[in-house]
């Protein structure tokens, strides 16, 4: 004789099972629990509800038992794992502490995953610690230490002459870009179409290669170009006449640069 284990469902909630049935996100697991219930309450019995739904008798008998038990939220997925974890005080210190050594593995850098499987709580909460912290493990940037003595009193002057300028006064930022290829395409440019996107050549032939003279005035914004075919000195001189042209014969001009040899021979210097 099949199995019949009947449930008596109030209107209400069986209209509670029907309406979660019509959304579109319900996930098809649930979704089967809750038909599995709803033909429970019109006392179909198990052998029919394996026919129509493929559920074994054990499964139906399950999550009839957790209806009855939690109603709606007893048919929810409940992945087994780790409780809930607070945020104290010294879980906060241990992680940041973990977070200034190596990672065990040999790897570089922590990950968030990487670090809450070491301290066994989630991902969510390493990302809530580093947040407040203000910690990056994953991020990398360089430096170059200085062995000038005057570095600081240097850069105290370079920061100076940027922040606060004398009053009628032009600050330049100056600096090239050298070995410039220019280059041209081999093929014609196909312009794009309905279905296609524009092409270009793979292969290409070159006309040289160009310098790129640039000054950047930190305060407005403005900033003067040069293209020149060699880079030397003579090039670069003539440069910086074009960026003290731009300023009126009176204004004081202050030009910052870096050490490339270019920018220390004897006829830039005799120009500045």
């Amino acid at each position: 004789m099949a199995k019949m284990e009947v449930l008596h469902l109030t209107p209400t909630e069986r209209g509670e099972l029907q309406g979660y049935l019509r959304k579109r996100n319900l996930p098809a697991s649930v979704a089967q629990r809750m038909r599995i219930v709803l033909l429970l309450d019109e006392g179909v019995p198990y052998s029919e509800i394996r026919e129509q739904l493929g559920a074994f008798p054990s499964t139906i008998s399950r999550w009839k038992q957790r209806y009855e038990k939690n109603g709606v939220l007893g048919l929810a997925t409940i992945h087994p794992g780790q409780p809930p974890q607070k945020l104290t005080p010294q879980l906060r210190a241990r992680v940041l502490e973990k977070t200034w050594q190596a990672p065990p593995d040999g790897s570089t850098h922590w990950s968030l995953r990487k670090m809450a499987s070491v301290m066994k709580v989630s991902k969510n909460l390493i990302a809530r610690i580093w947040k407040e912290a203000d910690l990056k493990p994953h991020r990398l940037e360089r430096y170059l230490a200085s062995d000038d003595p005057q570095f600081e009193e240097k850069a105290a002057a370079i920061i100076g002459l940027y922040l606060n300028p004398p009053q009628n006064a032009a600050v330049s930022c100056v600096d090239e870009k050298s070995a410039i290829q220019a280059l041209d395409r081999l093929d014609r440019r196909l312009p794009l179409s309905p279905g296609r996107a524009e092409k270009h050549g793979f292969e290409y032939y070159q006309h040289g290669t160009l310098s790129l003279y640039a000054a950047l005035n930190p305060k407005t914004g403005e900033v003067i170009g040069q293209t020149a075919a060699r880079h030397t000195t003579q090039e670069f001189v003539a440069f910086l006449k074009e960026v003290v042209a731009t300023q009126p014969a009176e204004r004081e001009v202050h030009v910052i640069l870096d050490n490339f040899s270019t920018h220390k021979t004897e006829l830039v210097k005799a120009f500045l």
